[in-house]
């Protein structure tokens, strides 16, 4: 044997860099199931069956191609339970002459994976991750060069680099970003389209029992999964959204409504990420809807966006930042994370639909994970350990490089300001201008404090009071200021016990 090749379960792609030169007659693909990656969160179940399920229908493609595939299940006799422990088994097993595997995408992981060559006594090779589009090098000359790693600069250079949208060296439409255009609520009249779907298949369901029986404790219900777990099942979603849904995009990228999880957004996030898409056929796909004619440019350049300028940026950002980035505090949030969020047991009608919908689809779109469930986060002061911790174990595409600088830095501002020139701090009024949760709940959107009030507003306000001297000569919430400097000091009072005395009776409980 020349080559064990290990292959993560968020790199279920032919096209992975440690598969790139495979020999099906001498290498070995290696693929494990193991405890310690199921469980140093409490993943949503979900999330848990889409990634086994997709690694064996991606050890069966490869098998069809005549490569050995050494495949360790969750509950095969003797697994050791760690990436570590099956490797040391397999190098026994097979004595190969190196290992060969892809950068992983969470760090650390990656820094158990530097001490492999010289704890097993042969060469282990880590390729560079390259399903994504800038690498973490390129990222890092291009953060020298700037005084502010602000997204929107990062996202133009990829405009160029890649040619998506642009016409001739300026952007398509003369301009680069239409996200004007996109903050619209839901129309009143209009019924939510009904998306492709994909009911368990006879491996998934196997998985699935494997997964009730061996995480009874975590988060979510397995009831309603019907995720595309290959990759043709993959590329069928895209198509059920670029053909239904991308004309609709811009226009209803912020919406949120009651009962309705999915509306018209692109619900491929977790397909990328862990490898059955890739970014650039994706964007690509979406690009000639709107060379066709099918899609408006304010949608295909919104999603875009989200695409190579986000996703690729916050990944560019967790790399540079990261083992430190995860320990800033900026806002000094030290508060328990409230039960609630794990139970979706609340009074809060907004919170409520969110978190609902997270147990019962491992997923919720931006807006909700920002203006709502973060917002809140936000705005009580829940350490952002705890936060985190609860976004990368309840969405079925989170990750750490994704969900910690998205979550650190732009739901809660721990970072100071690296990703946002402001904490997107709201009261209920955002909510109630984008969503119908208000309409259904017990709470009075338009009271500010006092009996009845809804907590996202008197929180709001505490919130401003609370970081006045930090906050208040930030140009961008200067605004909102003149709006705090009004407010009698009878009120301001009146508020922050409010506040207090809400947060105090939220029950908390240790995580699932």
């Amino acid at each position: 044997m020349r080559t064990l090749r290990l292959v993560l379960g968020d790199q279920v792609s032919r096209h992975v860099a440690a598969l790139r030169d495979l020999d099906t007659e001498r290498d070995v693909v290696m693929m494990c199931e193991v405890q310690d990656e199921i469980a140093y969160v409490p993943h949503h179940r979900q999330k848990i069956v889409l990634i086994l399920s997709a690694m064996r229908y991606f050890r069966d493609e490869l098998r069809r191609e005549g490569a050995t595939v050494h495949y360790v299940t969750l509950d095969e006799p003797g697994n050791s339970g760690s990436f570590t422990g099956e490797l040391k088994r397999a190098i026994e097993k097979f004595t190969p002459q190196q290992v060969v595997v892809t950068a992983p995408g969470e760090y650390r992981v990656w820094d158990a994976m530097r001490h492999w060559e010289a704890t097993f006594g042969l060469p282990v090779e880590i390729r560079r991750d390259d399903r994504f589009i800038c690498t973490a090098t390129r990222f890092r000359q291009w953060a020298r060069q700037r005084q502010s790693l602000r997204m929107e600069f990062f996202y133009r250079d990829m405009r160029r680099e890649t040619g998506l949208l642009m016409d001739g060296d300026r952007p398509e439409g003369g301009a680069w970003n239409f996200d004007a255009e996109n903050r619209k609520p839901w129309p009143k009249r209009e019924t939510p389209p009904a998306r492709r779907r994909f009911p368990p298949d006879t491996i998934t369901r196997e998985v699935m029992a494997l997964v009730e029986r061996h995480c009874p404790d975590t988060f979510g219900t397995l009831d309603a999964f019907d995720w595309a777990v290959t990759r043709q099942g993959a590329l069928d979603a895209l198509d059920d959204f670029v053909i239904h849904s991308l004309p609709f995009f811009g226009r209803s990228q912020d919406a949120m409504k009651r009962d309705a999880p999915f509306l018209h957004h692109g619900l491929i996030s977790a397909y990328l990420n862990i490898g059955l898409l890739t970014a650039r056929e994706t964007c690509q796909r979406v690009e000639q809807a709107y060379r066709d004619g099918h899609a408006p440019l304010n949608a295909a350049e919104g999603f875009i966006r989200q695409i190579i300028g986000w996703r690729e940026y916050i990944r560019g950002v967790y790399w540079l930042k990261m083992p430190t980035y995860a320990h800033g505090n900026a806002l000094e949030a030290t508060r328990p994370l409230p039960w609630l969020y794990w139970s979706g047991e609340t009074t809060m009608e907004c919170m409520a639909q969110s978190i609902g919908q997270t147990r019962d689809h491992a997923y919720a779109h931006h807006i909700q994970r920002l203006m709502v469930t973060g917002n809140f986060a936000l705005i009580a002061g829940i350490a952002p350990v705890e936060v985190e911790r609860w976004y990368l174990a309840v969405f079925i595409d989170a990750y750490e490089w994704v969900e910690l600088p998205n979550t650190h830095g732009m739901v809660l501002f721990a970072d100071d300001g690296l990703l946002s020139s402001k904490p997107y701090a709201a009261s209920g009024a955002y909510i109630n201008r984008m969503s119908d949760y208000c309409g259904a709940c017990v709470h009075d959107v338009k009271k500010r404090q006092g009996d009845g009030a809804c907590p996202f507003n008197f929180l709001y306000w505490d919130f401003m009071l609370r970081h006045e001297d930090r906050l208040a000569h930030n140009p961008r919430m200067a605004l909102a200021y003149k709006n705090v400097a009004r407010l009698p000091p009878a009120e301001r009072d009146a508020i922050r016990a409010q506040a207090r005395s809400f947060l105090d009776d939220l029950p908390t409980r240790p995580a699932p």
